[in-house]
């Protein structure tokens, strides 16, 4: 006979569950609203907290899997918070086409935020652009880029 093992529960780490409630409050009467509770949560803690999960799928009646699910499967959602500032590097074809990829990859060598690839900033007349913490930026270089960068050290 085998031995039955069960495994510890996994324990959650603590988030602000008075914030998660007051989203979800604010936004469960709207048509579908997942989506919007979960960019409330995240614009309230900067991340969709995986202790959350639990919370918001029954305040909404879904289940765990299913709110899961949706976080994983858009990029925009972070389950961690970020490390120090946010930006955001446009994919798009106007960006890609002017230098955007070389951008991506001079953010991601500078270390000094997270960096995030994100299609279309809607700037497309100034390609390329960037986002920083929810701030725009168009027809960035790299010296603007590093400039930029350099700042962004402000906001930690």
């Amino acid at each position: 006979m085998s031995e039955t093992v069960i495994a510890p529960p996994v324990r959650q780490a603590p988030y602000n569950r008075e914030a998660v409630a007051r989203v979800i409050a604010e936004r469960r009467h709207l048509d579908g609203p997942l989506m919007p509770v979960l960019h409330g949560v995240q614009d309230a803690l900067g991340h969709v907290p995986s202790g959350a999960v639990g919370q918001i799928a029954q305040a909404l009646n879904l289940s765990r899997a299913e709110v899961h699910g949706v976080i994983t499967y858009y990029h925009h959602f972070r389950q961690e918070p970020a490390r120090g500032p946010v930006l955001q590097v446009c994919r798009a074809e106007s960006c890609r086409s002017v230098g955007g990829e070389a951008l991506l990859a001079q953010a991601r060598a500078h270390g000094s935020c997270t960096v995030e690839a994100v299609y279309c900033l809607g700037l497309c007349a100034q390609s390329p652009a960037v986002m920083l913490q929810g701030q725009p930026h168009a027809c960035m270089t790299p010296a603007k880029l590093d400039e930029l960068m350099a700042e962004a050290g402000d906001f930690r």
